[in-house]
């Protein structure tokens, strides 16, 4: 891949050098890692973390920071041997799989002349795609380090789906940030994706057609999306978020943060949809780790994989729109414990070995039927734990490559201040973003360098 570089009407991003990250130890022989079912639900979609970092304590140029990033990657990778490998597809069988032979990472290297403070962290697309964001599919894990003239950096993670889900890569992160910093490791990755085969012989409850589908990966690239979707960055202040919480916990019934949020994003949706619509849906990721036990084995969590289930819970437009949040909240919780149980996961995965050859969608993600948002809690996705010794970040987020999404999609992240602020990052459509930005609550903030405090 010959290194471009990207530019707008508001700034250049210089690529100055590209190479390939090898783990240090790796195992014997090359060999195929085979992926679970629940590896087959994930859609083999990008997904990219990126990370500020205002002022990068180190004393060291930055040309020296990029080689001790190298360094501790390529023995992080020895414990995530995984991510270093290829993915391709089975001759036989024509689903993908790791060829674990210890390909690399790709690690770009690039400087703007630019400060951070000028970054429009709004409007993501604008500030990251085609310039921050490396999109090169011979690599299942591309990193990025761009270098600002203000002293600050920027790192970005793009990872394919099929390696994991939000838990594996955060904990990818959080050991190669205390292999960094030469901290004592907090854990081992478990990389046994056995763990979650089917049953013998595959049982599940029927209502399981009318949630998932088998799909093909052109389905995936093909998506239909009826209306444009926008990508935008929102900070949540800890006080309105304590505030949902406050409002749909009564007659002593406690309804957790996310419970809340999601009740306050139903009710701004339905003021937000087409008028013919008479029903709508959300959607949240469920991870079951933990809660998986197949063959007398318990997954725990350190699993490296993909573990997730997604919860649907669908209403008419009115019913939501007259409803107290509180009663919106109490829909919530209930769709969201339907999927919480051992027994929903193991069914999951006999009916995706039912329905194999090919990869697996919720049918809410390929948007098939009403209009939908489907929201993913990072509320334990490390942030201020990613140093890799020049300090904290300011942010960290998650950001979607995807350029067709059957689905509104809302993600949220601890602030990196650790005072119970949120960064929200959104895709949703223009109808669905202006709600949001003039409700009389002001709960979502568009994102700018002054929350950062840059």
């Amino acid at each position: 891949m010959a290194l471009v570089d990207a530019r707008d009407d508001d700034y250049k991003v210089s690529f100055i050098r590209k190479s390939v990250v090898k783990a240090t130890v790796t195992i014997p022989e090359p060999y195929v890692l085979t992926l679970s079912n629940l590896d087959l639900l994930s859609g083999r979609f990008p997904v990219t973390y990126f990370y500020i970092y205002d002022k990068a304590k180190h004393n060291c140029s930055s040309a020296s920071i990029a080689d001790e990033l190298r360094k501790s990657l390529a023995n992080c990778l020895s414990h995530f041997y995984p991510f270093a490998g290829r993915i391709i597809s089975n001759t036989e069988t024509h689903e993908p799989e790791i060829v674990c032979d210890n390909t690399g990472v790709l690690f770009l290297e690039a400087q703007l002349s630019n400060s951070l403070k000028e970054l429009d962290l709004y409007n993501l697309n604008k500030c990251l795609e085609g310039k921050l964001v490396p999109t090169n599919q011979e690599f299942p894990v591309q990193v990025q380090l761009t270098n600002y003239k203000c002293g600050g950096i920027i790192i970005t993670f793009t990872f394919d789906h099929a390696l994991g889900d939000a838990s594996s890569f955060s904990k990818f992160l959080l050991m190669w940030s205390q292999i960094a910093r030469k901290k004592s490791l907090s854990f081992s990755p478990d990389h046994r994706r056995y763990l979650l085969r089917a049953r013998n012989p595959p049982i599940y409850n029927p209502s399981f057609d009318e949630s998932f589908i088998s799909c093909s990966l052109h389905d995936i690239h093909n998506i239909s999306t009826p209306r444009t979707l926008v990508k935008r960055l929102y900070y949540i202040d800890a006080s309105s978020i304590e505030m949902l919480q406050k409002i749909v916990s009564i007659d002593g019934t406690k309804r957790t943060k996310i419970e809340a949020f999601s009740a306050y994003i139903w009710k701004i949706m339905v003021k937000a949809i087409d008028k013919g619509h008479k029903k709508c849906k959300m959607g949240w990721l469920v991870d079951g780790r933990t809660r998986i036990c197949t063959y007398n084995e318990k997954v725990t969590e350190n699993y490296i994989g993909n573990a997730l289930s997604i919860a649907v819970g669908e209403a008419s437009v009115s019913e939501i729109d007259q409803a107290l949040l509180s009663d919106v909240a109490k829909k919530v919780h209930n769709a969201i414990s339907k999927v919480t149980s051992a027994e929903h996961f193991l069914d999951l995965i006999d009916w995706i070995e039912w329905n194999k050859p090919g990869l697996m969608l919720s049918k809410i993600v390929l948007g098939q039927g009403v209009p939908a948002i489907v929201v993913s809690s990072g509320r334990r996705f490390p942030v201020a734990e990613v140093d890799f010794g020049f300090g904290s970040p300011v942010l960290g987020t998650v950001y979607s490559t995807i350029k067709k999404l059957g689905v509104g999609y809302i993600n949220q992240r601890q602030g990196a201040k650790g005072d119970g602020s949120w960064t929200v990052s959104a895709i949703l459509w223009p109808d669905m973003i202006e709600a949001l930005e003039s409700d009389s609550n002001h709960v979502f903030q568009p994102m700018t360098s002054n929350h950062l405090k840059l």
